[in-house]
């Protein structure tokens, strides 16, 4: 998937459908959490999720073709922006099969403290660590 060097495979569901017969628009919110998970993994080595010290703040999904149950996406995800207490990240789904653009979305992740249970600026190295991996100054 050009531009997103962290790739996660997710295969639909039968679960994932409405009753129209394709993957509910509410869905997606999980495939991009599948895919912010494997980002920790890759980019900053987490694998207990305790560890993660953001929550998401706001999320934006352009749906661009229907997913149908049986299919399976990849979901590309990169940072594209800091700010002083958070990021964005931006997604590309498309259909493994066919590379078909699927969706495309954006979240912003806020840097939080969850034993003062605030926010705090988004941390140096992992601005390090994603900067490097994503290609951002």
């Amino acid at each position: 998937m050009n531009g997103y060097k962290t790739v996660a495979e997710v295969p639909t569901r039968f679960r994932d459908t409405d009753a129209i017969g394709h993957v509910n628009n509410a869905v997606y919110l999980s495939y991009l959490e599948v895919a912010r998970m494997e980002y920790m993994r890759q980019v900053c080595g987490i694998s207990n999720f305790n560890g993660v010290d953001f929550i998401l703040g706001r999320v934006e999904i352009d749906y661009r073709a229907p997913v149908m149950p049986g299919e399976t996406l990849l979901v590309g995800i990169r940072v594209s922006r800091f700010g002083g207490a958070s990021f964005d990240f931006e997604y590309r789904l498309e259909d493994k099969a066919t590379g078909r653009l699927m969706a495309q979305a954006k979240t912003v992740q806020v840097a939080f403290d969850y034993k003062a249970n605030k926010v705090k600026r988004v941390t140096e190295e992992f601005r390090n660590l994603a900067g490097r991996h994503d290609g951002l100054s």
